[in-house]
C-alpha cells in the first residue's frame, strides 16, 4: 500500500525536484497534497511554483494548497540570492494550468491528519510554520501523525544562513520548537547530509540525458541552483536538500544516522535557529529525532535517475 504524505513546501529548485520525485511513484507514495509556506520567497511565488511543478509532472490529481504567509513571531526573510527572484530561476517556467485550492494549508492538513490517523507521513521541505500552526490551532491532530520527515537543521556542517543556523529552521525557529516539542516521530535531514548529494556534472548530465521535459527541467534548475553552492563552497556541485526526503521515504537504506535529542535555539542573536544536537550523548535530554548523518549518494541519484525518468 503506498504510504500517505502531505508534502509542506517553499519551491525552491531542489523542492522542485522533491515534488517531481514524489510524484513520479505513485506506487509507493500517495501525495495527498502539495502546502505552500513562506520561505525561500514570499507566498504567491512558492504557492504559484508548487502548482507548476505539480502539474510538470503530469499529475492533476494532486491538490496545491497555500498555506502561512510569514513565520509565527518574525520577519519573513527568504532567499532570492539562491534561488533566483522566482524562486524557480533558470529555465523559462509554464503558467501554472492547476489551480490553488481554496481551502487553507493549514486546515486541509489538520483536516487530512484527522481523517487518516496514524497514516500520514508530514514532509516539510521549508520552514515549519504550516506544521507548527497545524499544531497550535488542533493539538488533537498531534498524536495522529504517523511521521515527520523534515529537511532542516545542521550538527557538523553548522549553518548555511548564519554561521550557526540552516535556513528552514533560521526563518522560523519558533515553528520548529514547537515541532521538534510535539512527540511526534521526528526523521531529520541536515545539511550533514545533504550536502553529500552534490550535483556533479555527470549527475546533471543524467538528467539532460532523459529525454523528457522532466529531466530538462530539473537538469537546467540544478544547472542555475548550484552557481550560488559551487562559489561558496567551492564544491564540485550544489547539495540537492529537499530530494533527501522523499528518497528517504523511497529507500530508507540509502540513509543512516542516530536517533538524538534536538532543541532549537530561539533567543540568541547570535545562534538563533541553531538546531542543538546532542549527537553524543552529553546531556539528559530526551531524545527526540532520528538526525540523518550519511547517505550513499551514488544510490540517491540512481534512484533520482529512474524516477524522475518516469516523468513526462
Amino acid at each position: 500500500m503506498a504510504r500517505k504524505i502531505i508534502i509542506d513546501t517553499d519551491p525552491g529548485q531542489d523542492d522542485a525536484v522533491a515534488i517531481l520525485l514524489a510524484l513520479a511513484c505513485p506506487e509507493a507514495l500517495d501525495v495527498l497534497g502539495v502546502v505552500a509556506v513562506a520561505g525561500n520567497v514570499p507566498l504567491p511565488l512558492t504557492e504559484r511554483n508548487a502548482r507548476i511543478v505539480t502539474g510538470l509532472s503530469g499529475r492533476t490529481d494532486v491538490p496545491v494548497f497555500a498555506g502561512e504567509a510569514a513565520p509565527l513571531a518574525r520577519p519573513l526573510v527568504t532567499a532570492e540570492h539562491v534561488h533566483g527572484q522566482t524562486g524557480l530561476d533558470g529555465p523559462p517556467l509554464p503558467e501554472p494550468h492547476l489551480p490553488l485550492d481554496p481551502e487553507h494549508g493549514v486546515d486541509f492538513i489538520i483536516r487530512s491528519l484527522r481523517a487518516h490517523p496514524n497514516q500520514v507521513t508530514l514532509c516539510p521541505l521549508g520552514p515549519l510554520t504550516n506544521i507548527a500552526r497545524a499544531f497550535q490551532k488542533a493539538p488533537d491532530v498531534i498524536p495522529l501523525v504517523q511521521e515527520i520527515v523534515l529537511m532542516g537543521g545542521a550538527y557538523f556542517e553548522v549553518g548555511n544562513i548564519t554561521p550557526a543556523a540552516e535556513f528552514n529552521i533560521y526563518v522560523d525557529p519558533e515553528a520548529a520548537e514547537i515541532v521538534f516539542q510535539s512527540g511526534a516521530p521526528i526523521t531529520m535531514m541536515p545539511l550533514d547530509v545533504t550536502h553529500q548529494a552534490l550535483t556533479t556534472a555527470p549527475r546533471v548530465a543524467g538528467f539532460e540525458a532523459m529525454g523528457n521535459h522532466a529531466g530538462a527541467m530539473v537538469a537546467a534548475w540544478t544547472g542555475f541552483f548550484e552557481r550560488f553552492d559551487k562559489e561558496k563552497y567551492g564544491a564540485a556541485g550544489a547539495p540537492l536538500h529537499d530530494p533527501c526526503v522523499i528518497a528517504y521515504l523511497l529507500d530508507s537504506d540509502l540513509f543512516s544516522g542516530r536517533t538524538i535529542n534536538v532543541e532549537i535555539e530561539t533567543q540568541s542573536e547570535l545562534t538563533l535557529g541553531m538546531t542543538v544536537a546532542d549527537y553524543w550523548g552529553v546531556t539528559d535530554r530526551k531524545a527526540n529525532a532520528l538526525f540523518i548523518r550519511d547517505m550513499d549518494a551514488d544510490g540517491f541519484y540512481a534512484l533520482l535517475h529512474d524516477r524522475i525518468a518516469r516523468l513526462p
